[in-house]
């Protein structure tokens, strides 16, 4: 009885304040007198993306409870409103099933999928063992172990899709090499590792087609407003030179800021070869996960060129393999246990939120009153790509969600882009390279949630991560411009 009479805690009241506040916020917009050029559908919309923002913002709820507070607000104010100009008004079946769509897009199918094998890699020790092998072939000096880190991240990412769990696998690698040295995980050469790690992480998000969420939530409202897709080899190829460019950026930058020192000793390469075999051989599990990994690998580089098989159904088949008998590695019991189900769920409504923004004009006319009447629609592409991204930058400083940012902003990218008088295949290249920027997370310790992570580490300070971060986010928005002006264009990308 005294637990459940005792006062709530100071920051359970901050949340309800925060989520009242929200609700309110929406209520607003919904009794504001409608513009007379936005549907009223569409200020619903309006209305469920400042709830949306306020909700991923202030974290007052979890992300999947707000997937939930989303959906029920959208089917309150969408009943009796039409969702285009001549439709009938919807009933709260109708605002349902449109707030649903979501769940239809093959983008969640892949996004569940790509979960199961993440599972079916910590399952199996797989990517202990990947991190560990390449960790003790590179050497214990600053700017080897640096590349190491950077090296386990995009061999994580090629198979990974979710931030947290790569860089969940990594940092009990990163604190056994520097503690094998003798040193504090709060020295310069932890903080480094520890920087490099998440930094290196937001980097091989952009690489990676199946690496991140928000690319393949951006790649769904791609889909539906140009009609075309980007397969796994081409979203690869052309995010390769940007993302090699940032790498080196990192690695100067942090070693430069950072300074990491590592003493002279060979107690790094004994811990590390303790550690391996301490996993023993190879077993049966991990030899059939790789099997499969090499053949989606294969699948995903040859979609639309050798196989005719997508991205999201070829990853089904691999996991189907991974959860048959005796064939694969794990069992439905066992993988479900670990999946993260409210990351579907909030993927699964945000792209949903993003297709009813766009079909009822919401998100057209807001990229007038903002984007538009900036008057950069008349600039060469290369600066409407330098100042859309310095855009997106800046708003994701307010975001702990890149899933959440993707929802808000490719749908206002996709309508500005739409707008400008460069032709539909520019307009394609500017919102693909947007939802590069969506990953931009390198600023703020709270900007991601893998820089957390590595923030809960003690390794390193706010100052520190930003000092890094604001290098590296510079140099990234220089690149950008200089990339859309040369290397892009060449590529047929705009």
């Amino acid at each position: 009885m005294a637990l459940l009479s005792s006062p709530a805690e100071p920051t359970s009241n901050r949340k309800l304040v925060l989520f009242i506040a929200a609700l309110a916020a929406y209520g607003l917009i919904l009794i504001l007198p409608t513009p007379a050029d936005l549907s009223s559908s569409g200020q619903v919309a309006l209305g469920l993306l400042i709830l949306a923002v306020i909700l991923w913002v202030s974290e007052c709820v979890s992300p999947a409870a707000s997937a939930i507070v989303l959906t029920g607000a959208a089917v309150i104010g969408l009943i009796g409103k039409p969702l285009t100009g001549n439709a009938r008004p919807m009933t709260s079946a109708d605002a349902l099933t449109t707030m649903l769509t979501g769940f239809s897009s093959s983008a969640v199918l892949l996004v569940a999928g790509a979960l199961f094998l993440a599972v079916a890699l910590k399952l199996t020790g797989l990517d202990r063992r990947v991190a560990l092998l390449v960790m003790s072939k590179i050497g214990v000096s600053p700017a080897r172990l640096t590349v190491g880190a950077m090296i386990v991240g995009f061999v994580l990412a090629l198979f990974i899709p979710s931030a947290t769990a790569r860089v969940g696998a990594i940092i009990p690698i990163m604190v056994g090499v520097v503690t094998a040295l003798g040193l504090p995980v709060t020295s310069s050469l932890g903080a480094t590792l520890m920087i490099v790690t998440a930094q290196a992480c937001s980097i091989f998000n952009m690489a990676v087609k199946t690496g991140a969420a928000q690319n393949l939530i951006s790649l769904g409202f791609m889909e539906e407003a140009f009609g075309r897709s980007v397969t796994w080899g081409e979203w690869f190829i052309t995010a390769l030179p940007f993302t090699v460019s940032m790498c080196i950026v990192l690695f100067i930058v942090s070693l430069v800021l950072l300074r990491p020192q590592v003493p002279p000793t060979e107690e790094a390469n004994s811990r590390l070869a303790a550690e391996l075999a301490t996993l023993g051989p190879v077993t049966p599990p991990e030899k059939r996960l790789m099997l499969v990994a090499a053949l989606l690998l294969a699948l995903w580089a040859t979609e639309g060129w050798i196989n005719p098989l997508d991205t999201a159904t070829s990853t089904q088949l691999g996991i189907a393999l991974l959860l048959m008998p005796r064939i694969g590695v794990m069992t439905w019991a066992q993988a479900e246990k670990h999946i993260p189900w409210g990351t579907v769920v909030l993927f699964a409504v945000g792209i949903s939120l993003g297709m009813l923004l766009s079909r009822t004009g919401a998100a057209s006319w807001l990229a007038g009153i903002t984007l538009n009447n900036l008057g950069i629609s008349a600039m060469p592409v290369f600066l409407v790509i330098g100042v859309l991204s310095t855009f997106s930058i800046v708003l994701h400083l307010g975001f702990a969600s890149a899933t959440g940012l993707a929802s808000t902003l490719i749908p206002i990218m996709i309508a500005f882009a739409q707008t400008i008088p460069h032709g539909e295949q520019v307009a394609f290249g500017i919102v693909m390279i947007q939802s590069l920027v969506v990953s931009f997370g390198f600023i703020l310790p709270t900007n991601a949630p893998q820089n957390m992570l590595c923030y809960a580490t003690g390794a390193f300070t706010t100052g520190q991560f930003a000092k890094v971060g604001l290098a590296v986010t510079v140099a990234g928005l220089l690149l950008l411009v200089l990339f859309s002006a040369t290397i892009w264009p060449m590529m047929g990308l705009l």
